[in-house]
């Protein structure tokens, strides 16, 4: 099982903030530090304020090695298509090709009115995010020497140089996820290579991994050929009184969060994930980490847990 470093910076970081919990998941040994991409807090007033996340990771690509970086997920509606795939192409070679590109449709209709972005109706988004994926990867995909065109429902680009070409190739890896039932999965089947579930209950993962494998297979993909991979809040202690604790700093319930995230002892949250794993074949799990200030939670999952899991 593959454990990453997921936050959420909008409810109050800032880059220093980040740039230690990165650095600290680095040299722990995670596989990737991953942020969401909003600009509004959610239950709070979000101060300093928020931090862009391709900003960020351009940021972090210098500041670190080895870990990979990216987004949980940008919304299609904050960036032009193209212009996303030249900064996510900048961003993997400033890391060394170390990114990954988490895309979705967008859900937060407020921070959109606060930060005067436009937000269409779920159609209209997903139309948006179907041209951006068709885009990024033909970008991505056009040969050297070559150009790129594409006529959408949402965009057309003509004639594009492609470029700057990222330093993976074929191309950065793409995350999708959500819990539509009919055009979620069939983009995931035509572009992911990752497909995720974020907080979601173990049935409903099994059921979204189910028309995932269906999509993959009318789309005449192998459906082992996408990672699966979900999202839960951790909130690991050594003991009771440490994991209250920590349920307490972020504002959290101990036994609702035991419900529904990776939370207790490491006994206890290894026992989770085993649950995960086999019920659901998740591959990889995003450890969400609400409070970017104890580093030490970090290292006790990275010391206590992760062993464990072989």
């Amino acid at each position: 099982m593959d454990l990453r470093i997921f936050t959420e910076p909008q409810q109050g970081a800032t880059y220093d903030d980040q740039l230690r919990l990165a650095r600290t998941a680095e040299d722990c040994g995670y596989g990737a530090f991953f942020r969401s991409d909003h600009f509004l807090a959610m239950g709070r007033d979000g101060s300093p304020g928020p931090t862009d996340s391709w900003v960020t990771l351009g940021g972090l690509a210098r500041e670190t090695s080895t870990i990979r970086l990216g987004t949980l997920v940008t919304s299609v509606t904050f960036r032009h298509p193209g212009l996303l795939a030249v900064q996510v192409a900048q961003v993997d070679q400033m890391s060394g090709g170390r990114v990954e590109l988490g895309l979705g449709a967008g859900w937060f209709a407020r921070e959109h009115e606060a930060y005067g972005v436009p937000f269409p109706d779920a159609p209209g988004r997903f139309d948006m995010l179907e041209d951006a994926l068709e885009v990024i990867t033909g970008m991505w995909g056009t040969p050297e020497g070559e150009t790129y065109s594409h006529t959408g429902r949402t965009l057309t680009v003509t004639d594009s140089p492609a470029l700057p070409r990222p330093t993976q190739q074929p191309r950065p890896p793409i995350v999708m996820g959500g819990s539509g039932r009919r055009r979620t999965p069939a983009l995931a089947a035509r572009f992911a290579d990752e497909f995720n579930m974020s907080f979601p209950t173990i049935e409903d993962t099994i059921a979204q991994y189910a028309r995932v494998d269906e999509a993959c297979r009318a789309a005449g993909r192998d459906p082992s050929s996408l990672l699966r991979s979900v999202a839960l809040v951790a909130c690991v202690g050594r003991d009771e009184a440490e994991v209250r604790r920590r349920a307490d700093a972020i504002g959290r319930d101990v036994e609702e969060l035991r419900a529904n995230g990776l939370t207790g002892t490491p006994a206890e949250v290894v026992d989770r994930i085993g649950q995960w794993r086999e019920r659901t074949g998740a591959e990889r799990i995003y450890l969400q980490m609400l409070d970017l200030s104890d580093l030490a939670h970090t290292e006790l999952v990275a010391a206590e847990i992760v062993p464990q899991l072989g």
